[in-house]
């Protein structure tokens, strides 16, 4: 999004090219971005974006259609955006209420999408409080205010994610941040070279997966190990996970390092508070590792988790489905009117893993179904082979002396 604003070609390199990141791809190409992603990298040929001529699908991201209409908000871009029923059921006045604000107009269906936003020339800036510490909101803010006549300030954060106020950044704008207050003053975008880490939300599973398995070593390269995501690490190290951080360095802005995973047995910690919004992504996978960690692993202030995973799950009555799909394990995973409690360590039936769950849901079923001494299944391996061809830094280390025959297949066909 940041490369079709900037004036010139950016080069984004090691993309993640997930179905969120292909949903932005093909939206900012549709805003009139020359978008090349014909080699390794994806080029994007930025400056003066247009009107769309047709609704833009942003399939099943929340990102997506929260940011562009941040984007189009403060570009003078009039535009439609609607999604798949799981996005659909997903909330946009939060974002929608603050662009109001900028002097845009933003229409949503009954506080969800489809959802059309009129957008405003040179908004004049100002001073915004987030209601709820949510990097999608503020990101949202700030793209709509990148062509403010004057300073924008940001309040109320909780040290969610910052990638948006690095990569701004990067790219040349003047922008302070410190976890609680955002401040960005007038200028412009600079085109460039973006290199992209290795993703630790998507590094979760199989970290998970390594730290739940006895015999298991698993070594990731150039993980990127932001502070307002590392909640996760935090989490796992307090259960007592076996990870370290190796080669800490800077990566156009953005800190990564090499993370080394040995078993080790787990358990029980609690996940609250400002833990909970740099852990946000990762609670479904965190469920699995509380399952197999001794104790209760009790989450609090998870509302927007659990907004997340219902958008993804359904309209359920459980925490999620993978409580469901955890057969005789599911009277372990309890909702209160505080948050989550998990206990361990998991036994019973395995998990099997349903993709119109949700992709982060299906994929903790996978971790869970994997330990249960059930491999992925053979219609899964192109998936998995996928994400090992599209990551060459990742080194996935299977157990070398499991007796176990399915281990042993799969680690002959991998």
């Amino acid at each position: 999004m940041l490369a079709a604003l900037a004036p010139g070609a950016s080069t984004v390199e090691l993309p993640n090219r997930g179905e969120d990141v292909l949903a932005t791809r093909d939206a900012v190409a549709a805003l009139g971005a020359r978008v090349d992603d014909r080699g390794k990298a994806i080029v994007v040929e930025g400056g003066r974006l247009l009107d769309p001529a047709s609704t833009i699908d942003a399939r099943n991201s929340g990102t997506t259609v929260r940011l562009l209409l941040g984007l189009c908000a403060g570009h003078g871009i009039s535009a439609r955006f609607d999604g798949d029923d799981s996005l659909r059921r997903r909330p946009m006045e939060r974002v929608a209420k603050p662009l109001r604000a900028v002097g845009a107009n933003v229409e949503t269906s009954d506080g969800r999408l489809p959802a059309v936003v009129r957008g405003v020339m040179n908004p004049p800036g100002g001073e915004f409080a987030l209601e709820i510490p949510s990097a999608q909101v503020k990101s949202a803010i700030l793209l709509a205010n990148l062509a403010a006549t004057g300073p924008v300030r940001i309040t109320g954060d909780r040290h969610s994610r910052d990638h948006t106020e690095r990569m701004l950044r990067h790219l040349g704008r003047d922008i302070a941040f410190d976890g609680r207050t955002i401040e960005l003053r007038p200028g412009s975008l600079k085109a460039g070279r973006i290199r992209i880490p290795a993703d630790l939300s998507g590094a979760a599973f199989f970290i998970v997966a390594a730290a739940i398995t006895p015999g298991s070593e698993l070594l990731l390269l150039e993980v990127g190990v932001n502070p307002t995501r590392t909640g996760f690490l935090d989490v796992m190290r307090a259960m007592g996970a076996d990870i370290v951080l190796e080669h800490e360095r800077d990566l156009d802005g953005e800190p990564v390092a090499d993370l080394r995973v040995h078993y080790h047995p787990l358990q029980a910690a609690a996940i609250d508070g400002d833990l909970v919004v740099r852990a946000i992504d990762e609670i479904p996978i965190l469920a699995v590792a509380a399952a197999h960690a001794t104790g209760t692993t009790r989450v609090r202030d998870a509302a927007e988790s659990r907004e997340r995973i219902r958008s993804h799950c359904g309209h359920c009555h459980h925490p999620s489905r993978l409580r469901r799909r955890r057969g005789g394990a599911s009277r372990r995973i309890r909702r209160d009117r505080r948050g989550r409690a998990a206990s361990g360590s998991a036994a019973g039936d395995t998990w099997r893993s349903s993709h119109r769950d949700g992709d982060r849901s299906a994929r903790g079923a996978d971790r869970a179904a994997y330990h249960r001494r059930c491999p992925l299944q053979r219609r899964e391996l192109p998936r998995l082979l996928r994400t090992l061809e599209n990551r060459p830094e990742l080194r996935l280390v299977l157990p070398s002396r499991s007796q176990d025959h399915r281990a042993r297949q799969l680690r002959r066909e991998v």
